[in-house]
């Protein structure tokens, strides 16, 4: 058996708004961007983080890292690579390489599986990991340990909302929204590389779906939930909705006037949450009298640290 490790996979983030424009070429793969977009993604940044304009995205994952490697009782080392910024996927998998690394367990910190975030994690591993022996999690959007960690944050949140109200409030569940043509089935899958499970079908908009389904079944006190896709962005075509925005229109319609809103796509802050989330679908659903809410993100979380721990533990059986 060779040395073995663990290597958690995230989105990554610039650490300062002057970085973004060379963030969103890595994120488009080099295609252009209006230059309006790279000022409102600028502007958006700036009104987050500590110090002003930081996304804590990395920090935060490299401290799940090591939870993990707590959880893992320190006897495998944990890696962290990014995919649009530093510490880069091919730099991370090069320097295990260096360090002697023959097997690694790999898994995406999205839990659910899309040829958008997965698949491209996935590829960007595989590149640079020469004869290193690689098991790739496809996905884990199901496992009981997520939905009990998202249930953990969300039943504080909800019962002190529910109490300041003076009644039981609804929850929306949200992900991030993708292009509807990154999840509709191709013509033909001949030739395809097979980066996702599937015969060409994209399971992200149902996984995440069964991921609210299994955090709202621990929690049965909640008297309606309701779930959207957040968060679609500026590229061309259409993207996978109902939007928030819709959702909250007929939330409003119906009389709602306080709601918990928990994104279960997202592991830890950034910048879909501290400015999507606290500040524009927040003053949104304020104009529309609600008063909207949500828990703390997982970030530190202890059982999403097991969660992944078991996920590595299973993964480098697989490598046995």
């Amino acid at each position: 058996m060779g040395k073995r490790a663990v290597l958690l996979l995230a989105h990554g983030t610039p650490n300062t708004v002057d970085e973004i424009p060379d963030y969103l070429r890595n994120v488009v793969s080099g295609r252009p961007m209006p230059q309006h977009v790279v000022e409102e993604i600028q502007h958006r940044y700036s009104l987050i983080g500590e110090p002003k304009g930081h996304s804590p995205l990395t920090e935060l994952t490299e401290e799940q890292g090591r939870l993990v490697a707590d959880a893992l009782g320190g006897e495998v080392p944990v890696y962290v690579g990014m995919r649009n910024w530093r510490p880069y996927i091919a730099d991370v998998v090069k320097q295990m390489r260096a360090d002697g690394i023959e097997e690694a367990a790999v898994i995406c910190m999205a839990p659910q599986n899309s040829r958008t975030s997965t698949g491209l994690y996935k590829r960007a591993a595989l590149a640079e990991a020469g004869e290193m022996r690689i098991d790739f999690t496809e996905g884990w959007a199901n496992h009981p340990l997520l939905a009990q960690a998202f249930a953990e944050r969300l039943e504080t949140a909800w019962e002190k909302l529910s109490a300041e109200v003076g009644a039981p409030v609804p929850v929306l569940f949200t992900a991030h929204s993708v292009p509807c043509r990154t999840i509709m089935a191709p013509a033909s899958t001949e030739g395809m590389p097979r980066l996702w499970p599937g015969a060409g079908i994209d399971p992200y908009a149902q996984e995440a779906k069964h991921t609210a389904e299994r955090v709202a079944a621990r929690l049965p006190q909640i008297p309606a939930w309701y779930f959207a896709f957040q968060s679609q962005g500026a590229s061309g075509g259409p993207w996978i909705g109902p939007t928030v925005e819709a959702t909250l229109d007929a939330l409003a319609a119906e009389g709602v006037t306080a709601l918990i809103l928990q994104p279960i796509g997202f592991l830890c802050d950034h910048v879909e949450i501290l400015y999507d989330i606290d500040i524009a679908f927040r003053e949104y659903a304020a104009k529309l009298g609600i008063r909207l809410e949500r828990p703390d993100s997982l970030n530190g979380s202890p059982t999403l640290a097991k969660a992944v721990a078991h996920l590595a533990t299973e993964s480098l059986k697989r490598l046995g």
